[in-house]
């Protein structure tokens, strides 16, 4: 059995009530493949994650968006991962580059992040990729590498991680890595996989992109070998989003 194609939607701090309400209705009524096509995770912010669970066809999960590093209690503002866990969220996304640049997360406390979100059976959607500085100065993998180690440092299991790898200089931008470029990076975290910690994790992990995926690039980047699906940003709120989903169907061609 290969990997099950994902497709997160990640929808940052955007939304009102009535956009949410909006954006459940128009994923209701879409046309997707299969669950056993693929995997379906919306990322609501924390004020409408109740309400788009309840709304949402029980085929799509739902994620946060972040949560806490550890236990919650005198931590103003977080969310812990118990909280999700009480909500039934199934999924979190962590080391999010926006959280990495702007609140100036490390590679070691993302890495603390996912071990204690698994620890307490959520299931992690982990970030990592290179700035537009990094990419030129052609350190590329090894600014994944150290991301990804600094996780695999923290845990003893991958099984319930699906890695995305999204280049800083392509979210939100329009600029897109090519299918190619993509698939250079995702083969390079897979063989990373293989050497430092087994075949078989190598094999099984999802390595999903992220960076301005549209209904225009999505079969492309798709078909490429080593992708596994995709975290969508800005075309998540939109009805393009179930034609990134059907993109899933390349892999059974």
């Amino acid at each position: 059995m290969g990997r099950k194609f994902f497709v997160g939607g990640n929808w940052k701090c955007n939304g009102t009530t009535e956009v949410v309400k909006k954006i459940v209705s128009t994923l209701n009524a879409g046309e997707l493949p299969s669950t056993d096509i693929v995997e379906v995770v919306v990322s609501p912010p924390f004020v409408f994650l109740t309400s788009v669970k309840s709304e949402l066809r029980p085929e799509i999960q739902v994620a946060a968006q972040n949560c806490w590093v550890k236990k919650g209690g005198a931590f103003t503002g977080e969310v812990s991962a118990e909280m999700l866990v009480n909500l039934d969220v199934p999924w979190v996304i962590l080391g999010h580059s926006e959280r990495r640049a702007l609140l100036h997360e490390t590679n070691e406390f993302v890495g603390d992040k996912v071990a204690y979100a698994l620890s307490q059976g959520l299931k992690v959607i982990a970030c990592v990729g290179e700035t537009l500085e990094q990419r030129e100065a052609g350190t590329t993998m090894e600014v994944v590498a150290a991301q990804t180690k600094a996780i695999a440092d923290k845990i003893s299991s991958w099984d319930n991680v699906v890695l995305a790898y999204e280049p800083v200089w392509a979210i939100g931008t329009g600029k897109v890595a090519s299918p190619a470029q993509a698939q250079e990076v995702h083969a390079g975290l897979r063989k990373w996989f293989e050497e430092n910690i087994s075949a078989d994790v190598a094999a099984t992990t999802r390595i999903i992109y992220g960076g301005s995926v549209s209904g225009s690039n999505c079969k492309e980047l798709g078909g490429q070998p080593d992708v596994d699906g995709f975290l969508v940003g800005g075309a998540s709120l939109k009805p393009e989003f179930i034609d990134i989903i059907k993109a899933a169907e390349v892999k059974c061609a």
